[in-house]
């Protein structure tokens, strides 16, 4: 067992010290993730890795009811959750007719998911992908990990706890599923 498991086993028992003895543990992890994602943003962006890590790190500690991971892919899937919400924020902040946003028609086959960056087409992905979790939540967690976290298909299967040949089958489909979704919208 990991020290990362072994650590969430203690959250998971009650343990108040715990959370403070996970956070070196995955911190690095969490930056390179936060880099990844924040490396397709577009220039000028106000929101930085360190700040992204920090503000889903205290999402994940600092709530009310307490926190439970069955293992490192979970935390790492909480994790993922976390930075796309605050992504998600961001994206609506800017995107607000107050603020000059504006939603516009995407072609999946003209976006990368995990480098595309532009507000108004996460939005859209984001309305597509929460319709996708509702009928399909496993597949909507493998989109999530893949775009949100910047994951690879395997580090995605290993996260979830599936085999790579069904991540790709869920990628497949999912992408499909999300295209088709996208297309439909005006």
């Amino acid at each position: 067992m990991s020290d990362v498991t072994q650590i969430l086993d203690a959250i998971q028992r009650g343990d108040p010290k715990a959370a403070e003895e996970l956070l070196p543990l995955v911190y690095e992890e969490l930056r390179k993730l936060a880099r990844h994602r924040m490396a397709s943003e577009a220039p000028g962006q106000t929101l930085q890795p360190t700040a992204l890590v920090h503000e889903a790190w205290l999402r994940l500690v600092n709530q009310p009811q307490s926190q439970t991971w069955d293992h490192r892919g979970h935390f790492f899937a909480a994790a993922a959750e976390a930075m796309r919400r605050i992504l998600i924020e961001n994206a609506r902040r800017k995107t607000r007719q107050k603020r000059g946003g504006h939603r516009e028609r995407v072609n999946l086959e003209d976006v990368l998911l995990a480098t595309d960056s532009d507000p108004a087409t996460l939005l859209s992905i984001d309305d597509a992908l929460e319709q996708l979790g509702r009928e399909f939540p496993e597949k909507a967690a493998l989109v999530k990990l893949r775009f949100f976290a910047g994951l690879s298909l395997p580090e995605a299967a290993r996260a979830l706890q599936i085999s790579e040949t069904s991540a790709k089958r869920h990628w497949a489909f999912a992408r499909a599923w999300l295209y088709q979704a996208l297309e439909g919208r005006d």
